[in-house]
């Protein structure tokens, strides 16, 4: 039998000590493995939101459509490009800072607020007069001028984005189905924003036999979403198109379109005037200050009714849309009789509170003695019987023209920007 040795007197045992653990270390090995594991989901997820709404995106053009953008005066070899250059002061930090600043509401807080008429009333028979605009919200129009109906930049979808659960949603749901719009004579598209081309809406009216008539490259979402190519007629700044009865002329604007990070200005963006027997109607869509509306009233004016956008609006992006003092400036060199505000009214797209674009309008037309209507959503407007302008939203703080304007660089005189 053996026997342990007893520590002499002069000696302390120590047991041998275990490895100390190392909590920290391992802390961060879970970390990175579930970093990891959360960045693989998130590439597999944005991987699968894009295949599945691929089509959203919309096409390239190719072919016969792609060389008769490269023959146009707007082509500059890469893209489509306005002769004023597009000023932009909006850097990543000062956007992250006003999406975080204390604003008035940007969009309605309650139902209320957003008052809508029943829009099938005012669509189910001509006017009297010949000429009846129908504001369905934001840009959504319908035209009846003269005996022709038009539906203007149609948007029936849930977001303005590709996705119908992402980006900027609607504030009212639509007024009516796309079956109970009166029989059309055109569709017409003023540039490829999700805001003002919406694919499942084509996607519907591609199968009713009506034409679309669009800026060059568009046809390309078009086609792709179903549109025959006999129906789809793409036109150029200055070109015209007798259809049933009105001339159609594409108008310049200054903008840009694109769908995606990788086709930036790839499709042109245009105007509308709509020339009839006893009316006229302007429509800009999209559009910052230029001088060329001077010429366009000159030419093609004047207008029973102009539709200008005044939505969307901010000092750091002045040339991209008019705001509300602009677009009544615009109205006067179009020499337009009467001022149908669109774009506004269905979506957040800039940082303003949701009523502003309408008091400043109203302030600024006041100053000039331009004439407003400001029809609730679904309301029809008949120019040569116009209802005087109601403000018919609910009273919010606002910013005056004074202490947030917006004005255009490379226009009326003004100095590019530097």
């Amino acid at each position: 039998m053996g026997y342990a040795p007893v520590p002499s007197p002069t000696e302390t045992f120590v047991p041998e000590a275990a490895p100390a653990p190392r909590p920290r270390r391992r802390l961060r090995s879970r970390l990175l493995r579930w970093t990891g594991r959360l960045f693989v989901a998130s590439v597999a997820f944005v991987v699968a939101v894009l295949v599945i709404y691929r089509s959203a995106f919309g096409a390239s053009a190719e072919g016969a459509r792609l060389a008769r953008m490269e023959a146009s005066p707007q082509w500059n070899g890469a893209g489509f490009e306005n002769p004023e250059p597009l000023w932009n002061d909006l850097s990543l930090g000062s956007f992250l800072s006003r999406v975080m600043m204390d604003t008035p509401p940007r969009t309605p807080e309650e139902p209320a607020d957003l008052p809508t008429v029943d829009p099938r009333a005012g669509l189910a028979a001509p006017p009297v007069s010949g000429l009846r605009v129908t504001w369905l919200g934001h840009s959504t129009s319908v035209v009846h001028i003269d005996g022709a109906v038009f539906l203007l930049d149609p948007v029936w979808g849930p977001t303005a984005s590709p996705i119908p659960w992402a980006g900027p949603s609607r504030w009212a749901e639509p007024l009516l189905t796309l079956e109970e719009l009166p029989a059309l004579d055109a569709v017409i598209l003023s540039h490829d924003h999700y805001d003002h081309l919406d694919a499942p809406t084509i996607e519907a009216l591609a199968h009713t036999g009506v034409e679309f008539y669009a800026p060059l490259g568009v046809g390309a979402h078009l086609a792709l979403w179903g549109v025959p190519e006999a129906r789809i007629h793409e036109r150029d700044w200055g070109d015209r198109s007798e259809v049933a009865g009105i001339e159609v002329v594409c108008t310049p604007a200054r903008h840009a379109s694109g769908r995606e990070v990788f086709d930036q200005n790839a499709t042109l963006w245009a105007g509308w005037a709509f020339l009839g027997p006893s009316h006229r109607v302007f429509f800009s869509g999209d559009t910052g200050l230029f001088d060329g509306m001077k010429r366009i009233g000159e030419e093609l004016g004047p207008f029973d009714l102009t539709m200008l956008e005044v939505g969307a609006y901010d000092a750091a992006w002045p040339d991209w849309h008019l705001g509300p003092e602009q677009a009544v400036q615009a109205h006067g060199w179009l020499r337009g009789k009467l001022l149908l505000p669109v774009h506004w009214g269905l979506f957040d797209l800039a940082f303003h509170g949701w009523t502003e674009p309408m008091e400043r309008v109203l302030v600024a037309a006041e100053e000039s003695g331009a004439r407003v209507v400001t029809p609730r959503l679904g309301e029809s407007v008949e120019p040569d019987a116009p209802a005087p302008p109601t403000r018919w939203w609910p009273t919010q703080a606002w910013s005056t023209a004074a202490e947030a304007p917006v004005v255009a660089t490379d226009v009326d005189g003004r100095p590019p920007h530097p």
